[in-house]
C-alpha cells in the first residue's frame, strides 16, 4: 500500500511539474512571438506627435476617393466631402482632430505674408478654398511656423508624428504623416497618406523622392 501511494504521489508530482513546464514554455514562446511580431515603436517624441500619429491612424479609409478638384468649402474648419480628398486632406483632417485648423492657420499666414508663398498657380491673393490643400503651401507654412528637419536616407531619422513631403516622378508634390507603426522588417515607420488608393497606411517612406521633413505642433 505504501509503495502504491508513493508511486501515485510521484506520478502526480511529475504531472504537475510537466504542466508547469508546458505553461512556462508557452509563456516564453508567447513572449518571443510578441517580440518577433512587434509592429509599433515608442519614439522619444512629444505627446502631441504621438497623438498626431494616433489621429492619422484613426482616419484610415481606403474608400476615400482621390479627388483633386477645386471645391468651394466653408471657412473656418471647412472640408471637402468626407469620402473624397487628396494627400493634403490627410494632414488637414489629422490636425483638425487635435483642434488645429490648418485652413485657418495657413490662410492667416498667407494673408500677412503672401509674397513668401509659392505662386505656382498664378494666384494673386489668398484663397481659403484651396491654399491649405496645396503641398508647396504647407511646406512653406511648416517651415515658417514649425521646424524643418534634415532630409536623409536614414529610416530612423523619420520619427512618429513627423510630416514628410515627396516629389513623385519629379512633378507631383505629395505629403504624409509618419506613424508609430513599423514595416514588416521593423526598419521603417509606416506612413498615412493618400496617393490615389484612399487614406491608407503604407510602407512608402523611400518609395518616392523625399524633399521635405517637418514637425509642426501648432
Amino acid at each position: 500500500m505504501k509503495v502504491f501511494l508513493f508511486l501515485m504521489f510521484s506520478i502526480l508530482i511529475s504531472s504537475c511539474t510537466l504542466k508547469s513546464q508546458e505553461s512556462a514554455d508557452i509563456a516564453v514562446f508567447s513572449s518571443d512571438e510578441t517580440t518577433i511580431k512587434k509592429d509599433t515603436i515608442n519614439d522619444d517624441v512629444s505627446d502631441f506627435r504621438k497623438n498626431l500619429s494616433e489621429k492619422a491612424l484613426s482616419i484610415i479609409d481606403a474608400s476615400v476617393l482621390y479627388t483633386p478638384d477645386y471645391v468651394n468649402i466653408s471657412y473656418p474648419n471647412g472640408d471637402v466631402p468626407a469620402k473624397t480628398g487628396v494627400c493634403t486632406d490627410v494632414v488637414i483632417r489629422s490636425y483638425r482632430k487635435l483642434g488645429i485648423d490648418l485652413q485657418k492657420e495657413v490662410h492667416e499666414d498667407m494673408r500677412a505674408n503672401f509674397s513668401i508663398y509659392p505662386k505656382n498657380w498664378g494666384a494673386t491673393k489668398p484663397d481659403t478654398n484651396i491654399d491649405h490643400r496645396r503641398v508647396p503651401n504647407l511646406e512653406t507654412f511648416f517651415t515658417r511656423k514649425g521646424k524643418k528637419l534634415p532630409v536623409t536616407q536614414t529610416p530612423n531619422d523619420y520619427k512618429t508624428g513627423a510630416i514628410v513631403t515627396w516629389m513623385i516622378n519629379d512633378k507631383l508634390p505629395h505629403i504624409g504623416i509618419v506613424t508609430n507603426k513599423l514595416s514588416k522588417d521593423g526598419k521603417r515607420r509606416l506612413i498615412v497618406h493618400n496617393v490615389g488608393g484612399g487614406q491608407v497606411l503604407e510602407d512608402c517612406l523611400f518609395k518616392y523622392t523625399i524633399v521635405g521633413h517637418f514637425v509642426y505642433e501648432g
